[in-house]
Order: C-alpha cells, then structure tokens, then sequence
C-alpha cells in the first residue's frame, strides 16, 4: 500500500472500524477522535448519534451536516448442530455478491473470521445453477465442528457479522477502494467541514453528525435532529455512479471524479428549492463542479431531518460511488474534497436573512 496522508490516514481509520445498524460503537469512536479538535463540544443523542457542535454567531441559524456512522452487514441468528452460523441481513444486500466473501464475526471474546457459504455447484440440478443462491440459502463457516464449539467461541444470536476488507489506495491515487464508503465518506465530510470552519468566521451554528442505523430506516437522524431543531439540514451520503459498462446514462449518469452530486429527488425527500439553489449558485461561483442526480429508490438522512419539528429545508449532497452495498467500493477522493468546499462554502453563506429568505421561498 502506498503511504497514505493525514487524510487518507483518517479515510482507512473511518471505513476499516466496523459497524452494523445498532452496533456504530467502532466508527462513532473513530469519528470523535476525529472530529472533537474542531468542535466546541460533542456528545450523543439517547441511541447513539454522534453530535459535534461548532458555534460561528451564537445566536445564527442551526445548520446540520450528517453522515450515517453505520454500513450494511448481517447479524447472527442460529448456530446450528455442526457449528454453523446463520444471519440475518441487516441493510441492503444484492445475493449476487455475497457468496465466498469474508467476514468478522464480532463476539463478546474477540473477533472470529468466518467465510460466506452455500451448497456448491457440483451438487445443484443443471436447473438450480442458472439461479443466483438465495440469501436464506447462506450461511458462515467459521471453521466450528459444532454448535458447543462455535459457543465457546464467543458466537451468539444478535452479534454482528462485519464484510472484512482493508483500505486500498489504488494505482490511480485519486481512486479509493474500502468497505463502507456508505456511509464513512459522509462522516469525513462532516468531520473535514468543521475542520475547514476553525478559526473562519461563519454567521451559524454548524452540527457535524454520525447518526447510526441509516440502512435501515434513516433512524439515527431523527433522534439527533430532535436533539439539534435545525433550521437547514445536509444529509451527506454516496450516490450511484453510473461510469461502468453496461449502465446507459438514462439509469445513471454520474461519474468518478466531476463533483458532488446535488441530489433533485429520490424516494424519501424533495428537496428544499432554497437550499438547491444556494448550492448551485454557491458552486457557480466558487467554480466547484458538481453533477445532478436522482435516486427513484432509496433515500439518505435528509429523508428524516427535513421532517423534524416543523421542518427543516434539505439537500441531499452525494459521492458517486461504484459498487455500493457490497464488500468494497470505489470513489475519488477529488469528489469528496469538492464537496467539503462546497457545503463550507455554503455554510458561510446561510446567515439569518438567508435562512428567512430560504424558508419562505
């Protein structure tokens, strides 16, 4: 592996830490430690978000910028007779690119690697291999002969099974390859953008937030926009690139490395007109690229936040990544420091009269 930078240091610390819906523990430590030099204060909601508050104008708006702590992974359900695990998956999974991965059971007495498993080929029907395997048809193998055995290793039902992959620094620098860029990229945006706020003067109050089981019903950000009342929320995530063969540019057209993504629609919010435009306007200025997108499925954080109280206006601003939901993704790192500039940029833009003029557009 190539020697990495304090950024790339922070990048492989984010995305190597583990942590499921309802077990962030890892990553929201990671992130403190990231995030505390530059916040005046941090602390979590009642479920576990992570909160880090950094006051510009004392009494300026309240601006949220929130990343989800937690990945998609699988818990353990039932050891069987031979030792055996079986799970649970706990986010999104595709079928297709499970099988033969390997993953870390997390126990109560240490860590156990185990390898995804499935009848093999050699005893299906000529008709059952042309299937993809179902999920309920997998299991993990973590070299136990029995149930007792696998016990004493520390396995039990409710444990979290982790997809184990290390940061890479690929050939091309720029592109970076690790488990959990969804969503630790939104984390190191929220944790850069306070950093580039310290000593600056901006006329609000900014929240960096890790919020926890995002993959499974954007939870996290609600509890911590109650805990915050925002009056201007960013959910920070990764979005679909769609630069790869045989994706046409109807079913996505970002691509690696030309800007953030300002996300027009998806499923679980229309955006704030307001804050789009101030975006965009803020984008043109500062001559920072970015790419529209639109998700007709799925939905970030800003699904729950622009929903808190009596409303908060939102934007969802994306990284274009490939191969999301699976045991490694790929995205570039030029994408992600351009969204920092841009939600800083934007930040020192949203003063009181600007939040009004937003909110009543």
């Amino acid at each position: 592996m190539a020697n990495l930078d304090d950024m790339n240091t922070m990048l492989k610390d984010l995305t190597d830490a583990r942590g499921i819906p309802g077990d962030e523990k890892e990553p929201r430590e990671v992130m403190e430690k990231y995030i505390s030099p530059y916040a005046d204060d941090v602390y979590t909601d009642n479920l576990g978000s992570l909160i880090a508050k950094k006051t510009g104008e004392e009494n300026g708006p309240k601006i949220m910028v929130a990343g989800h702590l937690d990945e998609v992974g699988f818990m353990v359900t039932r050891i069987d007779d031979n030792g055996f695990v079986y799970f649970q998956t706990v986010g999104g999974w595709w079928n297709q690119v499970m099988l033969a991965q390997r993953v870390t059971v997390m126990t109560k007495r240490g860590d156990v690697t185990g390898l995804i498993g499935s009848k093999p080929p050699h005893v299906l029907s000529a008709e059952e291999r042309k299937k993809p395997v179902e999920i309920k048809n997998m299991f993990v193998d973590i070299g136990a002969s029995s149930r007792e055995e696998a016990q004493d290793f520390g396995v039990r039902p409710g444990d979290s099974i982790v997809p184990y992959f290390e940061f890479t620094q690929m050939k091309n620098e720029k592109m970076l390859m690790a488990k959990a860029w969804d969503n630790r990229i939104g984390c190191a945006i929220a944790i850069e953008v306070l950093k580039q706020l310290k000593g600056e003067k901006h006329p609000n109050t900014v929240y960096g937030v890790g919020t926890i089981q995002e993959e499974v019903g954007l939870r996290g950000a609600r509890t911590s926009a109650h805990a915050i009342k925002p009056d201007i929320g960013f959910g920070v995530d990764v979005g679909i690139a769609g630069d790869m063969p045989g994706v046409s540019d109807k079913e996505a057209d970002s691509k690696l490395g030309k800007g953030p993504q300002l996300i027009i629609y998806d499923a679980s919010m229309v955006p704030s007109k307001g804050v789009r435009d101030l975006v965009v306007d803020t984008a043109d200025e500062q001559n920072i690229p970015y790419q529209f997108a639109s998700i007709a499925g799925g939905g970030t954080d800003s699904g729950s936040i622009h929903l808190t109280a009596d409303g908060v206006p939102s934007l969802s601003i994306t990284i274009a990544t490939r191969y999301i939901h699976s045991h490694a993704a790929i995205l570039h790192r030029d994408d992600f420091e351009n969204a920092v500039k841009l939600i800083v940029a934007t930040i020192k833009n949203l003063d009181a009269d600007k939040v009004k003029e937003i909110k009543f557009d």
